[in-house]
């Protein structure tokens, strides 16, 4: 079962990306891996539907909600750069970095709420590589950022070149 109809299965629906709000563009591909930028808990219009520090103004359980409403950001942001969430053949990298008061050790516990949506979404080929870190501050406060790296299908063939015209000789005059 492809991405796309196992969303529908699960009865998610992905919202429209977020503007921006600096100088950068949300995913870029290079060859078969998109590269989508650090996304957040943010609305269309840009702003924050989640803000605070993990362990003082949000529980790891809360923040483990607001690392999944992330990932569905990334996925909407993957779909409008794709095309279709069925091109992606694995998710590759992510960094998952969580807002925390000092001393807070359960970054990896809130960042599973994204992994997990993604072995929801994309079954074992859901599953990757990861890190999950703590910061001092994140973008207009934000509880949770997160990027990943996604490797994509190869797409249509690449067109073969046409032959080039036979070169014609010049013959070199005898003088």
């Amino acid at each position: 079962m492809g991405a796309e109809a196992r969303l529908k299965e699960l009865e998610i629906t992905l919202p429209t990306p977020a503007k921006p709000v600096g100088n950068y563009i949300p995913g870029v591909r290079v060859g078969n891996l998109l590269f989508l930028s650090g996304h957040g808990p943010v609305r269309i219009d840009g702003a924050p539907t989640a803000r605070g520090k993990v362990g003082r103004d949000l529980s790891t359980e809360e923040a483990y909600k607001v690392a999944r409403d992330v990932g569905l950001n990334l996925l909407g942001s993957a779909r409008h750069v794709l095309g279709s969430l069925d091109k992606v053949k694995r998710v590759v990298k992510v960094l998952g970095m969580v807002n925390a008061v000092e001393g807070f050790g359960e970054q990896p516990k809130v960042v599973n709420g994204f992994s997990d949506l993604m072995v929801e979404v994309f079954g074992e080929n859901g599953r990757h590589a990861r890190s999950a870190v703590g910061m001092g501050s994140l973008p207009m406060g934000i509880p949770v950022e997160i990027e990943m790296i996604l490797e994509i299908e190869s797409g249509a063939k690449r067109a073969t070149r046409k032959p080039a015209g036979r070169k014609r000789r010049v013959r070199k005059s005898k003088r």
